[in-house]
């Protein structure tokens, strides 16, 4: 009989599989075996915004993980996200549930528009929350050289944009932290937190990224991981879209940073496709990381709709065309509906090419890039709870197990196989 154990995983390389579905977990598995060894990993996984869209529970969401592993064997460890934790409620609900990875979303209260402030309007926006805020010039004048030669310089003009992007937030990060020690140290529960800080247009720079973890870690948060906001563009449903080099230069520097004030791992959040940055992201940070997807199995899902039920699939790009506009408004993509054909215009062929992309037609080490994939992927939740549509893609997954187990097992290859190059 198998054994599973949900636990923390602390600094150990760990990945994390999100299912929206609930049938994924035994091609999650397959993958990680054949090509995960060294990686930790992440089974249930699933945020509180895409419980709600997709009509689930946290109890739901563990229970369809957990009896994905008890089918297919698994003996081992595996984390439990309940991601973007925003409320104490959120905190309550999957801790009950088993969860114990614990990653709290502030951005309610990030001020993202603090990096196009001129002079005079940063002044008048901190002036509104320097009374809540006590670190400033803890940091004014300070200059910190990091292990890869680069220099933060902490000058008043970035100090004080620091504190208007981040300082409530960093309140409501430490507050909620709070909460979750007091209630798993009161029920005797195993737990790690993580902080997410990446849902923002500008990246964070490395003097928010020092003065964000240098807090949380005062505040005695109990810090496994942190997401910042990287530089280039991490969009839904394709890969990373920028510079690779500037890319790993500035990750290696957040990562001295994790390790000067930790050590913590960092965290890629969005990672689902982001493939061309695996390996450039495990290397610099020296194979302590973190990576989350969640979209992507979902993705794969619709892969098989369109490989054994043509019409089904053409019925969901309708669907999804038809809510995409209203449907990405949480999201940061790119895709418009000129982008991709619509489903009677083309064949079944050319629409998984023009929606999910073909494998022939990706390189090994690259993501996908095909603009349909974010109309697909925005409307996952209209899908979902759709009656018809929703319950079809259902059958033909529960009808097809072995072919969505196949598909995902290839997809999550090359995830893991480039986080792996990284490694070595």
């Amino acid at each position: 009989m198998s054994t599973i154990s949900v636990s923390t995983l602390d600094l150990q390389a760990s990945f994390g599989f999100g299912d929206r579905i609930g049938l994924a977990t035994p091609g999650h598995v397959a993958a990680l075996q054949q090509y995960g060894e060294g990686i930790l990993p992440i089974f249930p996984q699933q945020s509180i915004r895409e419980m709600s869209r997709t009509q689930r529970t946290p109890e739901g969401v563990m229970a369809d993980a957990l009896n994905g592993l008890k089918s297919c064997g698994w003996e081992g460890l595996t984390g439990a996200d309940a991601d973007h934790l925003k409320t104490e409620e959120d905190v309550t609900r999957t801790m009950n549930a088993g969860f114990t990875f614990f990653t709290i979303d502030p951005s309610d209260v990030v001020d993202e528009k603090a990096d196009t402030y001129d002079r005079d309007t940063l002044t008048v926006k901190f002036n509104e929350v320097a009374s809540r805020i006590s670190w400033v010039q803890e940091y004014v004048g300070k200059s910190i050289t990091l292990e890869t030669g680069s220099v933060i310089e902490f000058d008043e003009t970035s100090v004080q944009r620091a504190a208007v992007k981040y300082g409530l937030a960093l309140i409501k990060a430490s507050e909620l932290a709070a909460f979750i020690r007091e209630q798993a140290e009161s029920k005797n529960l195993p737990y790690e937190i993580e902080v997410s800080v990446d849902e923002t247009d500008q990246p964070t720079t490395l003097a928010e990224h020092y003065i964000i973890a240098d807090q949380l870690i005062r505040n005695e948060v109990k810090l496994v991981s942190l997401a910042p906001r990287f530089i280039g563009e991490m969009e839904k449903g394709v890969d990373f879209i920028g510079d690779l080099d500037a890319l790993e230069a500035s990750m290696a520097d957040h990562n001295a940073i994790s390790e000067l004030l930790g050590p913590y791992k960092l965290s890629l959040h969005s990672g689902s496709d982001k493939i061309s940055m695996y390996t450039p992201f495990a290397r610099a940070t020296k194979g302590r990381f973190h990576v989350k997807t969640a979209g992507t199995s979902y993705l794969e899902a619709l892969r098989v709709a369109a490989l054994k039920n043509e019409d089904l699939f053409a019925r969901i790009v309708t669907l999804s065309r038809e809510h995409y506009l209203t449907d990405k408004a949480t999201y940061h993509v790119h895709a418009t509906l000129e982008d991709s054909a619509e489903a009677s215009a083309v064949s079944a062929k050319e629409l998984e090419k023009q929606y999910l992309e073909c494998w022939e037609d990706v390189p090994e080490g690259i993501g996908f890039t095909a603009p349909g994939r974010q109309i697909l992927h925005c409307c996952f939740g209209t899908v979902l709870t759709n009656p018809e549509l929703g319950s079809a893609l259902m059958d033909t997954l529960r009808a097809n197990p072995e072919t969505y187990s196949d598909v995902l097992c290839l997809h999550f290859g090359k995830h893991l196989k480039a986080l792996k190059a990284g490694m070595l």
